[in-house]
């Protein structure tokens, strides 16, 4: 990334802290209260919504009544022309009515719906943009991404579905109930008797599907990381022959969202067949009850009909419901992955207090010397569980200090650049910084969009002077003659291609911009070619002038511009001092220095 952030804090030390490895879940109770704080400032319409439907239900029962009505005065012989039109006419308008109550409560219900998700989609892409970048790493970036994009489609795709069977069985079961108590207690009694095989079919599927779904999520979240790493590291694939690898591994967790995704049709399955048991009984139950008040003459033909149509009115809906029950877990289980980034706390309250305990203040010091920017104090730092990577680091940077950390491949320099810039937590030790600290790194990004837009990404209130003459601080003038539009030219993908150089000077630029108090480079010229590297050093010591600056030097002639130089090996600092210094001193640094010169003399002789 070209400016990894700038991060605002208090300037504490932030202590060593062991995070998890996946980002959280919200549960029931954490989800319900989330979207009942969302639903702040629409519930007077969601009662306008409850009003609406239940009244639109409730006409809905006028058509059951009017038949058995039309039952009994054809069975009493007094039913004649006019009585079947008069009932036709009743019917008619009843379900019309019923039918603008129902939509209009769908259609007022789905607005809520989706302004409820518009603002937790907005939290959720706010609190991801701040989330401490260890965490999302040490999770997977195809965690966070499949939030971000599946889990939301998903919640989305959910509402045509869900919305209407909830709304709909909601209001249905209300009145039908209520109808079928009024018509006679018995019917009602006789249905509510039945319940319990609903309510055991539910309790069960509650208990078993949520566990699945979820299941079945993080399976993609796994399938989406692997995809993205392939992506992500093509040229590596490609380059190591890892493609057969990429490959099976792809596969493996392709596998593993079809099998998921096969166990949740299991249980759907399952559940149909509850659902059809409840229906028969209920239907049984019903008639049983009305054959028996018929012929104890408690109730009417007519009446026993009305009963019946109620009943398979009520059933419909209940069943359309748990039909889409399938979806609405799988919605839920979404839903909680969404709450559970979007109500992650703020970066500064997690790295105020961690979990080895609270973070651990500047020591005082002497007033006449200079002040210290970074402090690290007996820092180790591991990869998951593998081997330390920084093992003792020990460092003490004073303000407007330039430091620059030199060492073989491997040695960590990238690592504790990383630790530093807060993008890692060490696993022991403490690491002091400023509160507004930027990174660049040699994998310089170029977002779709203006220049202007690529240069105001860390500072949204720059003007076109001081974009321009960041511009020219950096040596990137010339990237305002890339198009008649200058500042308005589009770059990135379907723009203006940029080189690396140019893209590298852009993210210089940015950095000026942004005017951090600590600007770390880590390798930040490095994919530059020797053809505009001294052009891209000038740039980098352009911006690091007037701040503290720490250089991950790639060439060692940028080491040698520097104040101070540290030296890695193995995860440790073995030298520390000027460039003339370590020379004299004849250890490491000397012997890298000895060698870059004989590579330099020779890419000169050729």
């Amino acid at each position: 990334m070209s400016v990894a952030s700038v991060r605002k804090g208090d300037g504490m030390s932030v202590a060593s802290a062991t995070t998890g490895h996946a980002l959280p879940v919200a549960g029931g109770r954490a989800t319900a209260r989330e979207v009942l704080r969302l639903s702040r400032g629409h519930r007077l319409r969601l009662a306008a919504v409850g009003v609406v439907g239940i009244v639109g239900t409730a006409v809905d029962l006028i058509p059951p009544v009017a038949i058995g009505y039309l039952v009994d005065r054809v069975r009493a012989g007094t039913a004649d022309l006019g009585t079947v039109l008069t009932v036709t006419a009743v019917m008619v308008l009843s379900g019309v009515l019923g039918a603008v109550g129902t939509t209009v409560a769908i259609v007022h219900a789905t607005r809520i719906y989706h302004t409820v998700l518009a603002a937790l989609r907005e939290r959720l892409v706010s609190r991801a943009m701040l989330l401490p970048q260890h965490l999302v790493e040490r999770a997977g970036t195809g965690d966070l991404i499949s939030r971000s994009s599946d889990d939301v489609t998903a919640v989305a795709d959910a509402a045509p579905a869900v919305i209407p069977a909830l709304t709909v069985t909601a209001f249905t079961v209300v009145v039908s109930l209520g109808g079928l108590a009024a018509l006679e207690w018995p019917y009602a009694a006789a249905f509510a008797v039945v319940l319990p095989v609903y309510v055991l079919a539910m309790r069960w599927y509650l208990r078993t599907g949520p566990r699945v779904y979820r299941a079945e999520r993080a399976a993609m979240s796994a399938r989406a990381q692997q995809i993205l790493e392939s992506q992500r590291g093509h040229a590596t694939v490609l380059g190591f022959g890892l493609a057969e690898h990429r490959h099976r591994a792809v596969m493996t967790n392709s596998w593993g969202v079809a099998v998921q995704s096969l166990r949740a049709r299991t249980v759907q399955s399952m559940l149909n067949a509850r659902l059809n048991l409840g229906e028969c009984l209920s239907l049984a139950a019903v008639l049983v009850v009305g054959f028996v008040l018929v012929s104890h003459g408690s109730s009417t033909v007519g009446g026993a009909t009305t009963a019946m149509l109620l009943v398979l009115r009520l059933l419909g809906p209940v069943n359309q419901l748990l039909f889409v029950i399938d979806t609405l877990q799988s919605a839920l289980a979404s839903l909680s992955r969404m709450i559970g980034v979007a109500t992650i706390p703020t970066v500064d309250a997690a790295e105020a207090t961690t979990p080895t305990g609270p973070t651990e203040p500047a020591a005082p010091t002497d007033p006449a010397a200079p002040a210290t920017a970074v402090r690290l104090h007996e820092v180790a730092f591991r990869y998951a569980d593998g081997p330390l990577v920084l093992d003792g680091i020990g460092l003490d940077i004073p303000a407007g200090q330039h430091l620059a950390i030199v060492g073989p491949s491997g040695a960590g320099k990238t690592t504790l650049a990383a630790v530093i810039a807060g993008v890692h937590r060490p696993d022991a030790g403490t690491v002091t910084r400023p509160c507004r600290t930027a990174v660049i790194t040699q994998e310089v990004h170029v977002f779709a969009g203006t220049l202007r837009e690529n240069l105001t990404l860390a500072a949204p209130d720059a003007t076109d002077r001081e974009i321009r003459a960041a511009l020219d601080t950096t040596g990137a003038a010339d990237l305002l003659d890339l198009s008649e539009g200058a500042l308005d030219t589009v770059v990135g993908t379907g723009g203006h291609p940029l080189t690396e150089a140019q893209a590298q000077q852009l993210a210089l630029a940015r950095l000026l911009l942004a005017d951090p108090e600590l600007a770390i480079l880590d390798e930040a010229t490095a994919e530059a070619g020797s053809a505009h590297a001294e052009r891209l050093d000038r740039a980098s010591e352009a911006v690091l002038a007037g701040r503290t600056g720490i250089v991950i030097a790639h060439r060692l002639s940028q080491a040698a511009t520097c104040d101070r130089i540290a030296v890695m090996e193995a995860g440790r600092v073995v030298e520390t001092g000027a460039h003339d210094e370590l020379l004299t001193a004849g250890g490491t640094y000397a012997r890298l220095w000895a060698v870059w010169q004989d590579g330099q003399h020779i890419s000169a002789n050729r």
